[in-house]
């Protein structure tokens, strides 16, 4: 495999399929990340294709522990003192700089909740052409061999439609966001081939940036590319918000002057980036950033 992997992505839909070739996985509220066990360390890579290895240095440590050649794909997350999982701890880590990030994993370290394997060493090599079925019971008995007090753990699934439902109804409160339906048949396949399908507690939809308005350190808005093809200007975002999204701006390379659907004008840039907004469904939609994914 080479870096950076393509990740697969999940469509929304508003109930969960039925039948007998799914698979039902719970949803966590926290960071995408593909862990890399090279010959002489471990990488980890966001969903954009960045290294965030000095930002998850806990999780890089414990993956040391998987054989060398294994790439899993899974969500970073970190629990509140309630125990709830918190996104945004795991969105201030994300942002903080190594020698932070290291202070920030001392007081609530992360966990790696894995819920595919890309590769495993040889003789198995690439599993992405695999079935999910069996890349499944591949992540299971890989992860089996990892000692007990590994924060690398196999995300909670089911075949009984019905369960999943039941994960959806009762554990929002703990931090659990949705339900990812799998095809038990399908490939690993980059981007949204349709065989991996969601629902949210949350009206919310992920955006590709495309450039912004104003100073790229403190942009006024997004200009985000909607799932359905259109590009948009959000509103405008929160002084916490634009800080956070600025260094990643200010960093990327300026393409010029563009236009979004509705006319309006924007710096265009190549950032990436993903965030998680709240769009109408009207002609011109209002688009609202709730935060970086």
């Amino acid at each position: 495999m080479d870096w950076p992997a393509s990740v697969a992505l999940a469509q929304s839909v508003p109930e969960l399929p039925t039948g007998t070739d799914w698979s039902y996985e719970v949803k966590l509220d926290g960071h995408r990340m593909i862990m890399w066990r090279t010959g002489d360390g471990v990488r980890l890579q966001a969903r954009s294709g960045r290294d965030v290895t000095a930002a998850w240095g806990d999780l890089a440590l414990a993956g040391h522990h998987l054989p060398a050649g294994s790439v899993l794909d899974g969500e970073a997350v970190i629990t509140a003192e309630d125990g709830r999982i918190s996104f945004e701890a795991a969105q201030a880590r994300a942002a903080s700089s190594p020698v932070r990030a290291r202070r920030l994993a001392a007081q609530r370290p992360a966990h790696y909740i894995a819920f595919d394997a890309l590769q495993l060493p040889s003789p198995n090599g690439d599993m992405r052409a695999r079935p999910y079925s069996e890349r499944r019971a591949a992540l299971l008995g890989l992860l089996a061999g990892l000692p007990a007090t590994t924060p690398i753990q196999a995300v909670s699934a089911t075949t009984d439609r019905d369960t999943a439902l039941t994960w959806y109804d009762t554990l929002h409160d703990q931090g659990v966001e949705g339900i990812v339906a799998k095809r038990t048949t399908s490939p690993y396949r980059a981007d949204r081939a349709g065989a991996w399908l969601k629902i949210r507690h949350a009206e919310t939809m992920d955006a590709e940036v495309v450039g912004y308005t104003g100073p790229p350190l403190r942009p006024r808005t997004l200009a985000v590319r909607l799932p359905d093809g259109r590009t948009a200007l959000s509103q405008r975002l929160s002084a916490p918000l634009a800080a956070q999204v600025g260094p990643y701006l200010a960093a990327a390379p300026v393409l010029g002057w563009a236009r979004t659907t509705a006319g309006d004008a924007y710096t265009a840039a190549e950032f990436g980036l993903v965030v998680e907004v709240l769009a109408g469904t009207t002609r011109h939609p209002v688009v609202t950033v709730t935060r970086m994914r």
